[in-house]
């Protein structure tokens, strides 16, 4: 009588051990026939082992139904996953279905993906073979499942008949989704719903209430969950993270710089404040500088739990009513802030700025440093201004002039780009938007950061050390010819046979004297502009014309920026005495990263991204409900898009992109001229391109997606848009409700029903 799985002679039913142990060695799907199968039980045995099964399952030992069983707490052969996270390049999954209790966590699975497989993408779903493996789960793929979409967010609706409705909160999102489970949420509140049913009975059932959509910090959360940013720390990495804090700072293994007066000068609401400066004469016309950058490797060392909790979020994600902070706020807002008075741990970036204004040498040690004084960017400015400024602060201006100096050599991109900036009361109310003043204080810390960049990525360079270079690549011939293109129909001329350089954009922008013109050319090279990213191959950075620049200045809140304090840690042989407890001894670059630094720069481009378009996203949701007591009023506009249904304009000096529907053009027929980015009137010749100015009226304006809505002053009838060549005799589209192709009305047309519409096809990117 056998009694291992291995051999086929049993004569009675296995143990529960060894059923425990087939589920987990099987290589496929285990139900009670495979069980029996392998065990070769006939008659008697197999209804015994039904009973054996059952007895398992109540004991907590196993967990599914009779055609796939799995362990209790484990997962099963051959399942349905959703996944949740891009880590570093490698897709985290879940189960789609988790049911062993409420208090046990999903276990997160990384998926092994196959070659020429498509890049998986949050929210995608697989059927895979799962394996455990050491101390984790592997997902090997079988298929591509058609996408659910996952969580979404929007507000509950009610139509006439008692039906409710989700309304979505994205302006790229046209139609409302029926709710089947409404989860308690009543009439107007924000929800995430995740889809239910399917075919024609798809339906979304609530599955958490977020409350009041229009009350303060709103507007952030909608941000938050659309772009799936984390937000909300373990326990064990806020833990981890009041220990590292606690961290003495060796003063005898650390430069002590707390006698000279640094200074960080910061906007006047900086939640942290990762910089300060510090410059005097050489006697040479020259200056010697010091960039003190807060010293984060310090406290944060590779894998450990604050770390991958930090490679997680990639960086702080920044709200006009709050911070998403990289870090926990015991490190980002108190310990490694350089605060005013406090002594604090730095990377101290030791610059020698020759008589011309360039580099003529940089060093960097860990140091011990003692701001002198926190300070707003407007204050700094007017103590310059007024000739009140200490020595230290006018020996910063004197020492800018000569970067300054070198940068106008330079020629870099500039582009007068205006920076929106959202003023809350302390209940959360809006108070004013406005556009961010851009004085030369601004200009003085970001020149000495570049300076202080550079010089960490040529000092890594110099040692053969692994660089995270910020790159930013030259223009795509494809957007250059474009480009040339759309110039030709201004009568400007771009010849692609020269060497592309900022300068050569520079002094095209600086010969326009009109203002709506010089807005209209700048609105064009910015769309020719490549996306920068982080990357561990060096491309230059075609912008500020450089051809070495990384980022070393904002360890509290970019990730690219830790990496780099690590690699000069190893470079420069910084590292500091090994700290007690479970925070691990080195603080320089892990072997891993240094193999797999490629995957890792293209994990934190994409956090990089996300965070910027929640950023963006938020601040439209914030300009749309200011103007929503504004409807009606009519404001300078500046075109910025057009499109055959429209084109879309943004209020001068505030910002906020809405659509102008062709429905408010009057009745005349309008060609698209695609290349010159103009609708032009076919009988008047009433041409509206990018870069136009033109008074509009604002018609609607909706909190929730953040889309405005304008019209001509005069108003106007309906319209259709002919692209060119199409046939002006064409009878007029029938007025009436916009169905979508499976013939469903639009939210926010006639005969749809809801309270909150809306408007727009989203901003013209």
């Amino acid at each position: 009588m056998a009694k291992t799985p291995g051999n086929r002679s049993f004569s009675a039913l296995p143990s529960k051990e060894q059923v425990l142990e087939f589920i987990r060695t099987a290589d496929g799907v285990v139900g009670k026939r495979e069980i029996g199968k392998h065990f070769r039980l006939k008659g008697q045995e197999k209804i015994a082992l039904k009973a054996l099964l059952k007895d398992m399952a109540e004991e907590g030992l196993i967990d599914g139904r009779k055609s796939a069983f799995h362990r209790m707490g484990g997962v099963p052969k051959v399942t349905v996953l959703r996944v949740v996270e891009i880590d570093e390049g490698d897709a985290i999954a879940i189960p789609e279905t988790w049911q062993p209790d409420d208090a046990t966590p999903p276990p997160r699975l990384r998926i092994v993906e196959r070659k020429k497989q498509a890049a998986l993408r949050v929210g995608d779903r697989v059927l895979a073979r799962t394996e455990e493996a050491g101390r984790g789960w592997l997902a090997h793929p079988m298929k591509k499942l058609p996408s659910q979409e996952g969580a979404m967010l929007g507000v509950v609706e009610f139509d006439g008949t008692g039906q409710a409705w989700l309304a979505p909160v994205d302006k790229r999102v046209r139609s409302s989704q029926r709710v089947s489970d409404t989860g308690g949420a009543e009439e107007g509140q924000l929800v995430l719903a995740e889809p239910a049913g399917r075919g024609r009975n798809a339906t979304v059932k609530v599955t958490e209430v977020l409350g009041d959509p229009l009350a303060p910090r709103s507007y952030s959360l909608i941000a938050i969950h659309k772009y799936g940013i984390p937000w909300v720390f373990p326990e064990e990495v806020l833990e981890q993270a009041t220990r590292a804090a606690k961290l003495p700072l060796s003063e005898d293994q650390r430069e002590d710089l707390r006698h000279l007066p640094i200074v960080a000068i910061d906007p006047a609401d900086a939640r942290d404040h990762d910089d300060a400066i510090w410059a005097e004469p050489d006697g040479k016309g020259g200056f010697v500088a010091v960039v003190a950058i807060a010293d984060v490797s310090f406290y944060v060392r590779p894998d450990s739990r604050i770390d991958r909790e930090a490679r997680r979020r990639g960086n702080s994600v920044y709200f006009p009513d709050r911070v998403v902070p990289m870090l926990p706020e015991v490190l980002s807002a108190d310990v490694c802030s350089l605060k005013e008075g406090e002594d604090r741990a730095a990377m101290a970036c030791h610059l020698q700025i020759d008589r011309h204004g360039k580099l003529a040498g940089w060093r960097f040690t860990r140091a011990l440093v003692r701001i002198a004084a926190n300070i707003a960017y407007e204050d700094a400015q007017a103590a310059i201004d007024d000739g009140t400024a200490p020595e230290h602060l006018t020996n910063l201006w004197a020492a800018w002039k000569l970067l300054a100096d070198a940068r106008a050599a330079r020629d870099p991109l500039e582009l007068d780009l205006p920076e929106r900036r959202v003023v809350l009361d302390a209940a959360g109310k809006i108070v004013e938007i406005a556009v961010r003043e851009r004085l030369d204080a601004h200009r003085v810390v970001e020149d000495f950061m570049i300076a202080a960049n550079v010089a960490a990525a040529r000092a890594l360079e110099s040692k053969a050390s692994p660089v995270v270079y910020r790159i930013h690549e030259p223009p795509t011939r494809e957007k250059l010819v474009a480009l040339r293109e759309y110039f030709e129909t201004m009568g400007k001329k771009l010849a692609l046979g020269q060497v592309i350089t900022p300068g050569l954009f520079n002094r095209m922008i600086k010969d326009i004297a009109d203002p709506s013109e010089k807005a209209l050319v700048m609105e064009a090279v910015l769309r020719s502009q490549t996306q920068a990213y982080y990357g561990p191959k060096n491309a230059g950075h075609f912008g500020l014309a450089l051809g070495s620049y990384a980022h070393f200045t904002s360890p509290i809140r970019r990730y690219s920026d830790l990496l780099v304090h690590r690699a000069l840690v190893d470079a420069y042989g910084l590292e500091q005495p090994k700290p007690k407890g479970d925070i691990p001894a080195h603080s320089g670059l892990s072997s891993q990263d240094r193999d797999n630094l490629g995957k890792v720069t293209d994990a934190i481009s994409l956090t990089e991204r996300r965070a910027m378009e929640a950023e963006r996203d938020t601040i439209d949701r914030y300009v749309a409900a200011w103007l929503s007591g504004r409807v009606g009023e009519v404001f300078p506009t500046r075109i910025t898009g057009v499109q055959k249904f429209g084109f879309f304009a943004t209020i001068v000096g505030l910002g906020g992109d809405g659509l102008v529907p062709i429905s408010t053009l009057g009745r005349e027929y309008f060609r698209h001229e695609e290349k010159a980015q103009a609708l032009v009137g076919e009988d008047t010749g009433t041409r509206y391109s990018v870069g136009d100015t033109l008074d509009l009226r604002l018609a609607e304006a909706n909190p929730l997606t953040g889309a405005l809505k304008f019209e001509l002053p005069e108003g106007g009838g309906m319209q259709r848009v002919e692209p060119r060549g199409a046939r002006p005799d064409r009878k007029p589209r029938r007025d009436g409700p916009r169905k979508d192709r499976q013939g469903k009305h639009m939210v926010g047309q006639r005969g749809r029903p809801g309270n909150i519409r809306h408007q727009g096809r989203g901003k013209k990117k």
